[in-house]
């Protein structure tokens, strides 16, 4: 196999939540440039990110599921071989925030949070890699973690626990499903231009020291996290597992 062929998605099924904008809509659309059809889940339609997908002449399919709950996990993966046959990649990137001092932070914050960033994590990855196993030719799993995956932030308690989380759990399923050629790995985001991220970057102190410490001097967007979930989504990663991928700019070199 050459190199591109280690890198191409053709005719592979990728499911991507999350995905109707910013991050998640910039990981469907790279990994249907290289070549996957592409099911985008989220509470809200996604029309502008079909047209994206059919305009690099990809198929897509858009399946409604509030990510607060576990409800529709099943059904997600049936739908998608339903639709399209198979399931061989899944990228857990639908996250929310809520900020707030650790001494106030309520219960509905807490739960809300984890019910999004790690419930539904790991129990749409399990209903994923029991499709996987059973078609029987592997696949890749990819959840999207945080720079909050190896420090503690403030203001952010549940988030930033449901990213560390995410890190164990990415290589605990690593450990697990190895023997069914499944690779799982995960992407730790440095500080992007995103909604998250809006108050952050609408105060000017806190934003100039976040761009100080930063080696490439820029918020990062969309399109750096092309490349690492193209790798990570096809065979060019078959020898990668358990690994946390930062795409930060350099921030944790600092």
């Amino acid at each position: 196999m050459d190199i591109k062929q280690l890198f191409s998605l053709t005719d592979k099924v990728a499911v991507v939540t999350g995905a109707r904008k910013g991050l998640g809509f910039g990981l469907a659309e790279g990994l249907a440039e290289a070549g996957a059809d592409i099911v985008g889940v989220g509470p809200y339609p996604m029309p502008e990110l079909e047209t994206a997908i059919a305009r690099v002449g990809r198929r897509f399919h858009y399946i409604e599921a509030d990510l607060t709950s576990q409800e529709r996990v099943s059904a997600i993966v049936d739908e998608t071989v339903e639709h399209f046959g198979a399931l061989d990649v899944l990228v857990n990137n639908a996250g929310i925030i809520r900020r707030g001092d650790m001494l106030d932070f309520t219960e509905s914050d807490w739960d809300d949070v984890i019910n999004v960033n790690l419930r539904t994590v790991f129990f749409l990855s399990q209903a994923a890699a029991r499709r996987m196993k059973e078609q029987g030719r592997g696949g890749k799993i990819v959840s999207i973690a945080s720079m909050l995956s190896f420090q503690g932030g403030i203001r952010v308690p549940s988030y930033t626990s449901s990213k560390s989380a995410v890190v164990g759990l990415t290589k605990l399923m690593a450990n697990e499903l190895a023997q069914y050629n499944i690779q799982v790995n995960a992407i730790a985001p440095g500080y992007m231009a995103t909604d998250n991220t809006q108050p952050l970057r609408s105060d000017e102190v806190r934003s100039r020291e976040i761009l100080a410490r930063i080696p490439a001097a820029r918020w990062g967007t969309a399109h750096d996290l092309k490349g690492a979930v193209v790798f990570l989504a096809s065979a060019a990663s078959n020898y990668v597992t358990g690994h946390v991928l930062a795409v930060d700019g350099g921030w944790l070199a600092r």
